[in-house]
């Protein structure tokens, strides 16, 4: 065990798949933090939607940028906490590779269209782009992560008690004990996932003009932070105000972390990452007030800016290009590319709706609009 980490952290690794000779120059988590930013899944994330479709501003989130904020909160817990920050990292930048093209909007369309089917869960995605979706490999599908990653990524979002299908295939192979807690990196992950994405949304809402910096302010958490924002710089031109907010409101979210982490830790006092694992309950999370302050901003961001009519015209148009490819494509697989068509066989089975879901949830938002748009007009060639 590395002196700095604490016992609990995650110390040494059960190991991958397929067994491959470890690099003497790099932990087995930084290996996989590796392999994770080389994959086609990661680069295609610059242009999946967060939530405004990705022609409608350079400087909005995409899932890219969301999951490098994401990797930076969860190294600064990680290294509070005395955690592995390199599988924290890995956990954190492979948390939305499964994610379809327009963001939530997609993955409405796609459960929709794999209702009769089980369904489409962007976490066991994930789990499916890297164990089975990239193909960079000789020796093997996948990017044959660890053990303790593939747990990280299964278990996204706690325990999974009711698998979707695709989880539940894989640990009939590799058992994930998807029952269990995850790792406290992987908890760190899931929080630093929370805590970036409300925070940055707010920041992007206020830039797109759908609430005001005031409106933002009267949330009690929000407003605090702009308050001792201003009294720090009393000339703070008003372009700097949101992220001066933001970045405080960011800063308070992780010391309520640590505290919390530390005085759960303290609590159950376990003495390895199987009592992480085996703990009644997770260990990293919000105190119970910082909890409150956090819902209180996901039901401002769910009322002005998920549900605003900008957003959910947006939404509408995304969710029904999808549904269009998906029915042409499940119906004429003859009009997937060759290695999709291969996979695909007969059209209208449920083996190939699963390849045409996997076919539509690898894309960006801009190839679905041209996908859809090769389908279906007539003036544009295929």
């Amino acid at each position: 065990m590395h002196p700095s980490l604490a016992p609990w952290a995650v110390s040494s690794t059960r190991g991958r798949l397929h067994a491959e000779p470890e690099d003497l120059n790099r932990s087995p988590w930084q290996r996989d933090r590796d392999r994770i930013i080389h994959s086609r899944a990661f680069r295609r994330l610059q242009y999946k939607t967060q939530v405004f479709v990705f022609h409608e501003g350079d400087h909005f989130r995409t899932r890219l940028t969301h999951s490098i904020e994401v990797a930076q909160i969860a190294r600064s817990l990680a290294r509070r906490l005395r955690l592995d920050e390199d599988l924290a990292e890995a956990l954190a930048l492979a948390h939305d590779l499964g994610h379809p093209p327009f963001g939530h909007a997609g993955e409405e369309a796609l459960d929709t269209a794999m209702r009769p089917h089980g369904g489409f869960d962007h976490n066991a995605q994930s789990l499916k782009h890297v164990t089975l979706l990239e193909r960079r490999y000789a020796g093997f599908d996948g990017l044959n992560l660890t053990w303790e990653t593939l747990e990280g990524l299964a278990k996204h979002n706690g325990p999974a008690r009711r698998p979707a299908t695709y989880l539940r295939e894989y640990n009939a192979l590799h058992d994930l004990e998807l029952t269990s807690h995850a790792s406290a990196e992987a908890q760190v992950a899931a929080i630093a996932d929370d805590i970036a994405y409300n925070n940055h949304d707010l920041e992007d809402g206020i830039r797109a003009g759908l609430f005001a910096l005031e409106e933002v302010a009267a949330l009690p958490m929000p407003g605090a932070a702009l308050a001792a924002a201003r009294a720090a710089h009393p000339a703070m031109p008003a372009g700097r105000e949101a992220p001066e907010m933001v970045r405080r409101v960011i800063a308070a979210m992780i010391g309520d972390v640590v505290a919390e982490a530390t005085r759960r830790i303290t609590e159950l006092a376990p003495r390895s990452a199987a009592d992480i694992r085996a703990a009644p309950g997770p260990v990293v999370g919000f105190s119970p007030e910082m909890a409150r302050a956090n819902a209180d901003v996901r039901a401002f961001l769910f009322e002005r800016m998920y549900r605003h009519f900008r957003v959910n015209r947006a939404t509408q148009k995304s969710k029904r290009a999808l549904q269009v490819l998906f029915q042409l494509l499940h119906g004429g697989t003859q009009m997937l590319p060759d290695e999709w068509r291969i996979r695909a066989g007969e059209a209208g089975t449920p083996a190939a709706a699963e390849v045409v879901c996997d076919y539509i949830a690898g894309m960006t938002d801009r190839f679905a609009l041209e996908e859809h748009r090769r389908l279906t007009d007539p003036h544009v060639g295929g």
